[in-house]
C-alpha cells in the first residue's frame, strides 16, 4: 500500500498483517517506514518511494513483484493534505496536490494493473464530501484533487472487470491521524479544524485510523465480492 507509514495507512497495515497477510507499505520518509515496519510486525517490506515521481511508481512495483510477486490488494492511501485559500493559491501548492492526490493515484493504479492477481481488490483513499461549502474554506484544491479520485474508481471498475478485479473507494471525514504531521496550515490550525469536524458530526468525536482499516479489510475480502465501483464514507455522518 502506498502512504503506509502512518496514520490511515499504517492502521490498515497492521490490520491486514494481522490477518496473515504479506505485507509491503511505500512512502517518501524512509525513516517512517522503519518506523512503521517495526511496529506492524515481521516481514514488512518497505520501499522509499515518491507517487508524483512515475519512476518512484515504477520502481516500488517491480520491487513488490520481485520480493512477494502477485498483488492480491492494493491500498492506494498515498495522499497530499494542505489548504490554502482560493485568493492565495499558487501554482506549486495546486501542482504538488494533484501530483499526489491526481496524477500520483491514476499512475500508481495503472502501473499496477499487469501486477495484480485476477480477482484482486483496489481499495483508493478519497475525501469524504463536507457541505455546505463554507465548512471548508481553504480546501478548494485539495478537495479537487481527491475528487477526481471518485472518477477513477468508477472507470477502473468498469475496466477491470473482466479480470474479476474490483475497484472500489474508501473516503474518511474527520479522523483522528495526529502522529502523520502532514496537514500543511497554520501552527494550531489543524487542531481547531479537526475539533470543528468533530463537533460537527453527529457522532460528536472524531474517527480512529482502525475504523477506516476495517473498511477497507471489507472491501479486500470475499464478503464484499459484488462490490465495485463504489465509494463508502466513513465520517461519523457529518456528509448525512
Amino acid at each position: 500500500m502506498t502512504g503506509g507509514g502512518s496514520g490511515i495507512g499504517l492502521a490498515t497495515a497492521k490490520r491486514f498483517h494481522q490477518e496473515g497477510a504479506r505485507v509491503a507499505i511505500a512512502g517518501r520518509d524512509r525513516e517512517r517506514l522503519r518506523k512503521a515496519a517495526a511496529l506492524i510486525g515481521d516481514d514488512v517490506l518497505t520501499v522509499a518511494a515518491d507517487v508524483g515521481r512515475l519512476q518512484d511508481i515504477d520502481l516500488l512495483f517491480s520491487t513488490v513483484a520481485s520480493e512477494l510477486g502477485r498483488i492480491d490488494v492494493l491500498f492506494v492511501n498515498a495522499g497530499f493534505k494542505g489548504f490554502q485559500a482560493l485568493e492565495e493559491s499558487t501554482e506549486e501548492f495546486f501542482d504538488e496536490a494533484f501530483d499526489v492526490n491526481a496524477k500520483g493515484a491514476f499512475f500508481t493504479l495503472q502501473k499496477a494493473v499487469p501486477h495484480l492477481s485476477d480477482g484482486a481488490s483496489v481499495v483508493l483513499c478519497g475525501l469524504a464530501p463536507v457541505d455546505p461549502a463554507w465548512r471548508r474554506p481553504g480546501t478548494g484544491v485539495y478537495t479537487a484533487s481527491k475528487a477526481a479520485l471518485r472518477s477513477f474508481t468508477r472507470s477502473a471498475a468498469a475496466e477491470l472487470a473482466p479480470r474479476r478485479i474490483r475497484v472500489n473507494a474508501v473516503s474518511p471525514g474527520p479522523i483522528d491521524v495526529s502522529d502523520s504531521g502532514d496537514a500543511r496550515l497554520p501552527p494550531g490550525g489543524s487542531a481547531e479544524r479537526m475539533r470543528q469536524m468533530a463537533a460537527a458530526a453527529p457522532m460528536k468525536r472524531l474517527g480512529e485510523p482502525e475504523e477506516v482499516a476495517g473498511v477497507v479489510a471489507f472491501l479486500a475480502s470475499g464478503d464484499a465480492s459484488y462490490v465495485t465501483g463504489q465509494e463508502i464514507v466513513v465520517d461519523g455522518g457529518i456528509s448525512s
